[in-house]
């Protein structure tokens, strides 16, 4: 029985030359990034890539369509490696490229089509929640459906993942803030997930300890200190990606799709509402189990009692950045049974990784709560 793999080969640069100069970067690759991050600290070295932006495709979270244009553009540059620089977006589009063909990219998520892999991918995270450089998991919209819909392959896993600290430098705070406690939702939807083991929990619990540490010192400092503190949480969120990566990530991530699908709530963002509430239901349904270890293990980091561990969560998250209510992004209170149906038909692979597998019913009483 495999209970763990790191497929990627890890390596860290300080900076975008050295990591341009060891790859020796240049004609017969395919470079797809954020703008704004490539004309900082890329376009001035001048390289002979074929380069392309990824909002050339669109804008927020991948979809559907986004996918099928670079798909053909792709196909159209005749390039044999994939460079990916960017955050979960960015890397999640490029995993695709990987897979033989120029197939749909409603018929690749659904897996109807063969999924094999023939090129090499190295993927460059400029935001510090994804670890998709480290994931086999790529998620789109499938326009059609109104959801997101995740792909779990091997074939996809990136051959290396590049850790270029000053890439996060740019990251505006909002962004920087909810990327983190992505991270922080993969490492803690891991540690729970029923995949779990001895390996995986040490990534799990290293991140949780980073993020949480870093987010104090936030609190303490300001915002602005984040600049001390890039390394820290790029490493935390590859951890997590890691962790993610071979647990998997369960219900506030399931539940979160709809969300994002309809109302294009940026995917960290979209996380961050359902974290505290689902993990509350968690400890009412089950409270003997692997909660009371996480429960053990956060009272800690967060010195406080076991029992007020999520309360005590929420106010440290709430100091980085405020939630906001469900219907504050335009959603409707007649929606909520039909967000919650819409997951447990669509959501399977999450929610069999949860620690307690909630029904529709459960997930529209959570939904009802933050709405």
């Amino acid at each position: 029985m495999k209970i763990f793999q790191q497929k990627p080969k890890i390596q860290k640069f300080e900076h975008a030359e050295e990591f341009v100069k060891e790859y020796q970067i240049g004609k017969g690759d395919f470079i797809l990034a954020s703008k704004s991050i490539y004309e900082t600290y890329f376009a001035p070295l001048g390289l002979e890539a074929h380069v392309e932006y990824k909002s050339k495709y669109g804008a927020g979270e991948p979809t559907d369509i986004m996918i099928d244009g670079l798909i053909q553009d792709f196909a159209r540059a005749g390039c044999t490696r994939i460079i990916a620089i960017g955050g979960g977006a960015v890397i999640d589009m490029a995993k695709i490229l990987v897979l033989e063909g120029t197939y749909k990219a409603e018929e690749i998520f659904q897996r109807k089509v063969p999924l094999k892999k023939a090129r090499q991918l190295v993927a460059v995270p400029t935001t510090c929640g994804a670890g998709s450089e480290v994931s086999n998991v790529s998620i789109t919209e499938l326009t059609s459906l109104h959801t997101k819909l995740g792909l779990a392959v091997d074939e996809i896993y990136a051959d290396d993942a590049v850790l270029i600290p000053e890439l996060l430098s740019g990251l505006p705070y909002s962004f920087f803030a909810t990327s983190a406690i992505d991270a922080f939702i993969h490492a803690i939807e891991s540690y729970v997930s029923p995949k779990a083991n001895l390996y995986t929990e040490m990534f799990s619990m290293k991140a949780m300890e980073m993020i949480i540490e870093g987010f104090r010192k936030l609190v303490e400092h300001g915002p602005g200190y984040r600049m001390n503190l890039l390394d820290e949480f790029l490493t935390a969120s590859n951890l997590a990606g890691v962790a993610f990566g071979n647990a998997g990530t369960g219900a506030v991530h399931a539940m979160s799709y709809p969300l994002s699908g309809v109302y294009h709530v940026t995917h960290g963002e979209a996380n961050y509402q359902f974290l505290t509430a689902v993990f509350a239901v968690y400890q009412e349904l089950k409270p003997e189990g692997k909660i009371e270890k996480l429960n053990r293990f956060l009272s800690g980091l967060l010195e406080c009692n076991e029992e007020a561990v999520y309360q005590e969560l929420e106010a440290l998250l709430d100091k980085i950045i405020a939630r906001k209510h469900l219907h504050e992004y335009g959603m409707t209170e007649e929606e909520i049974e039909g967000f919650a149906k819409s997951v447990e038909e669509s959501q399977q692979r999450l929610l069999n990784q949860s620690y307690v597998k909630l029904t529709w019913q459960q997930m529209a009483d959570i939904y009802r709560k933050l709405y």
